[in-house]
């Protein structure tokens, strides 16, 4: 014999681990199994309660599905079935039952059709409820079609608590049987009429429902605007209905709030539906008070009514200042939902919601995260040429003093609607000069790029016509240094970006070092600086540099000549380099070329700076002028454990003309624990072949003790 439901939760409370758990449900299910097998009609509606229970821990109950069936098709508790009170009670926990254990999917579902069409023609309203209640939750398409006529029958029924149920129970039939809704329609409609608020409520829900399945329905519904709106006219500071329907002070806000959806269904895209319903829904925006979350329910609801309809400018504007006051309402919620609502309203009237403009900005700096990143949105979408110079000035304010959490998306932001509504190039360049001081590690590579990119090079170092400047080479030697030195540019993008500034401030400042002679005792100084930075990219960049202007022969200004301005391109016009008093600019080997730089061995020169063994290097055919190599774009990248060093030479060249040539590439691998760590390399390599490309990986070890 099983246990009773209390004792069976008292030993799962007391269980203080869950396999202790788990063995109780155990031997609580078999029990249950037995009894079932046993065909134990005196406990049963005790066994399906503690399938309940079991259920709702998670545990399996499928094995108790057909009691639940057994226990609804009976009459009552065996022994007392005459007792009607009691055949209610064994209905109820029979239907709780069925919502609970079982779903539409199953197809044990069909056997309980019969008898919830049996007690759809009960005499008791309470077991009809049960039945319209079971069958409104858990029905399926087929169940929908063979009881649908008892339901609408039940809709014309005198009992006003049988008709709220099947108008209710209704919705879920039409949502299974969408082809079944004209018999429907007619009933819906009358329900309008009724004296009874549920049965009201019920009937707009089923309006709702069939609006949403058959948009064609909706013409049919547009006649009873004018009846819809005197329906919630009436309901507007009317104290004739029972108290049972007040919250708040408010009547029935929920049959209101029903009834605004209904009208915005209704009224979205006709205008004469909608100037209809215009009066009724100025005065609920007018009347309903905002200090309770059931007025604030009602306003909010016909704030998105007033914005779906076909509505006057004015009503958009009353609905729009709604919207403005939930902006300084107290509870984060109303204030999120309405920047919400006040960010759609933004993409088709933004002129009605400027003059919120100073409350949104306020909205940002609000502590809720939440608030101030939903106030960012509709500041953007807000933002225009002739405001971006007052909003662009609070955002940049707030940036200074915001949280580190926030400055991401608010700089991201500013820099997108800096670069969107600039009125001139002038103040874009000051803009964005303030968010890197502001926020520079915060800002992204795309918006420091965009930055050089699309108003430096565009532009062409012209800003509004001015002439081209004229930079002494100790300025532009200033300039280089304070970008390398000083906590200025190259502090103000990300992190990870420092290194790539600084590597390219350098290969400036080695160029300008060969063109002006007189420069370079200060720009080895600075190299000789660099080549102890804890960056490998600088420090590798730097030593390469000062190996180079060292270097014998000119082979410095035969690789750090200028390179030649693309077709199209910003020129080198508008900027011009000006030797200061004294100076003469450094020629590329006075006319003769970057060969006659190289000296007589230019192979051996380049083998001694790289500081490759001396020797003849691999021969390197290149491919005749205007034929495409069989291999381009070669790139071999390398890497080693923490205890070993790599150094990776350039390569002989990037292409290969066919079969038959050579391409090397020289790696020097120190082990700094031979012996006890074995080295193990891991390479890439990547290259183009026959215009597509290829990319490999490969792990080389197995080297001699000891390498």
């Amino acid at each position: 014999m099983t246990m009773r439901l209390r004792d069976l939760i008292k030993h799962v409370r007391a269980a203080k681990t869950a396999a202790e758990e788990r063995n109780v449900i155990a031997k609580e299910s078999a029990a249950l199994r037995k009894a079932f097998k046993e065909q134990d009609s005196t406990y049963r509606h005790r066994n399906v309660a503690k399938l309940m229970y079991i259920h709702m821990l998670g545990y399996p109950t499928h094995f108790g599905q057909m009691e639940t069936l057994k226990l609804i098709a009976s009459l009552g508790f065996p022994e007392k079935a005459s007792c009607s009170l009691l055949c209610c009670l064994a209905h109820r926990l029979g239907y709780l039952g069925l919502m609970l254990l079982l779903d539409e999917r199953q197809e044990v579902l069909m056997l309980v059709t019969n008898s919830l069409k049996n007690d759809l023609h009960n005499r008791n309203m309470l077991i009809q409820g049960l039945a319209l209640c079971a069958l409104g939750n858990i029905c399926s398409a087929e169940m929908a079609r063979d009881l649908a006529p008892e339901v609408e029958k039940l809709m014309g029924s005198i009992n006003p608590y049988l008709r709220k149920k099947a108008a209710l129970c209704a919705s879920r039939v039409l949502r299974k049987v969408p082809e079944m809704l004209e018999p429907f329609a007619e009933q819906a409609v009358a329900l309008l009429s009724d004296r009874n608020h549920g049965v009201m409520l019920a009937g707009v829900t089923l309006m709702l429902e069939m609006c949403h399945a058959d948009p064609a329905v909706v013409t049919l519904f547009r006649p009873q605007v004018p009846r819809l709106a005197s329906l919630l006219r009436s309901l507007l500071g009317s104290q004739s209905y029972a108290t049972d329907t007040d919250v708040s002070g408010l009547t029935d806000p929920f049959l209101q709030v029903k009834l605004l959806r209904l009208l915005r269904e209704l009224g979205r895209g006709d205008a004469e539906s909608s100037d209809a319903m215009g009066d009724v829904l100025a005065a609920v925006a007018s009347n309903t008070e905002s200090t309770r979350n059931a007025g604030n329910a009602i306003l909010y609801e016909c704030v998105q009514t007033i914005m779906a309809v076909e509505s006057i400018g004015g009503l958009r504007v009353l609905a729009v200042n709604t919207l403005g006051r939930f902006l300084a309402h107290r509870d984060n919620n109303i204030r999120y939902v309405a920047l919400h609502t006040l960010a759609r309203v933004a993409a088709r009237d933004p002129g009605a919601v400027q003059r919120h403009r100073a409350t949104v900005v306020d909205c940002v700096r609000d502590a809720d995260a939440s608030i101030r990143r939903a106030a960012l949105e509709l500041v953007y979408s807000l933002v225009n040429e002739g405001n971006i110079r007052e909003l662009a000035a609070e955002l940049l304010d707030y940036l200074a003093v915001c949280d580190p959490g926030f400055k991401p998306d608010l700089a991201a932001k500013i820099c997108v609607l800096v670069g969107r509504h600039a009125p001139d190039k002038r103040w874009y360049l000051d803009s964005m000069a303030k968010v890197l001081r502001q926020a520079g590690a915060f800002v992204t590579e795309e918006a420091v790029a965009g930055l050089a990119g699309d108003r430096l090079v565009e532009a062409r170092g012209r800003l509004e016509g001015e002439d081209a400047a004229q930079v002494s080479a100790q300025e532009a030697f200033d300039a280089l240094r304070a970008i390398l030195t000083r906590h200025g540019f190259g502090d103000c993008v990300l992190a990870r970006t420092i290194e790539r500034v600084n590597g390219v401030t350098l290969t400036a400042l080695a160029k300008l070092g060969v063109r002006l002679p007189a420069l370079a005792p200060q720009v080895a100084e600075l190299l000789d600086r660099f080549s102890r930075a804890p960056a490998p990219e600088v420090q590798t960049r730097a030593v390469e540099y000062a190996r180079l202007a060292a270097a014998r022969g000119g082979l410095a200004g035969a690789v750090l000549e200028p390179i030649p301005a693309a077709e199209g391109g910003a020129g080198a016009e508008d900027l011009a380099l000006v030797p200061a008093e004294g100076e003469e600019a450094a020629g590329n080997g006075g006319g003769t070329g970057g060969a006659g730089l190289l000296g007589a061995d230019p192979a051996a020169d380049l083998a001694a700076l790289l500081g490759l063994d001396a020797g003849a290097p691999a021969a390197t055919n290149l491919p005749a002028p205007g034929a495409a190599p069989a291999l381009a774009g070669w790139s071999l990248q390398a890497a080693v454990p923490r205890f070993a060093t790599l150094r990776l030479s350039p390569p002989s060249g990037t292409s290969l003309a066919g079969p038959g040539q050579e391409l090397t590439q020289r790696l020097h691998v120190v082990n700094s624990a031979p012996g006890t760590k074995p080295l193990v390399l891991r390479l890439r390599l990547a290259f183009q072949r026959d215009g597509a490309g290829v990319t490999d990986q490969v792990e080389v070890g197995g080297f001699p003790p000891g390498f």
